[in-house]
């Protein structure tokens, strides 16, 4: 676990238990920003760029002890010493296992940077609508 300034950032070996080879294991990274402090963010390497998926620290949390959320993103515990994040979208729908003693670090982590009720008190509004005010990046810049 890397903790510098406001960032907290893990490095993980997930695995896709629905997929061909469920055994294999692949690097990832759990992120948390306090400058974005409701969030989390699964991360993983591409040729590119990191494919990255944002969502609520607190999901993350829950999802550790019973199954929870939403849409796009649902987490419960795994039956074998994980907890799975099931990612959905368009082109289908990825149950990813992460480690439990890792997403529990991480979270031990995120909630020392941030503790669980300030998050309010890190947000910065400003920041925040300059973010989602912004054009969309171009893919062919």
């Amino acid at each position: 676990m890397v903790v510098v300034g406001g960032w907290a950032v893990r490095s993980v070996w997930v695995r896709f238990p629905e997929s061909s080879i469920p055994g294999l294991e692949v690097g990832a990274e759990l992120r948390y920003d306090c400058g974005d402090p409701f969030a989390v963010c699964l991360a993983f390497p591409t040729a590119n760029a990191p494919t990255e998926w944002y969502f609520c620290r607190g999901l993350l949390d829950a999802g550790r002890h019973r199954d929870t959320g939403l849409g796009d993103v649902s987490v419960c515990p795994g039956g074998d010493g994980t907890v799975v994040v099931t990612l959905r979208s368009a082109h289908g729908c990825t149950p990813v296992a992460l480690p439990a003693g890792s997403v529990h670090a991480f979270l031990a982590d995120a909630y020392a940077l941030v503790p669980a009720g300030t998050e309010h008190l890190h947000l910065d509004v400003d920041i925040a609508l300059t973010r989602l005010l912004a054009p969309p990046p171009r893919e062919d810049a």
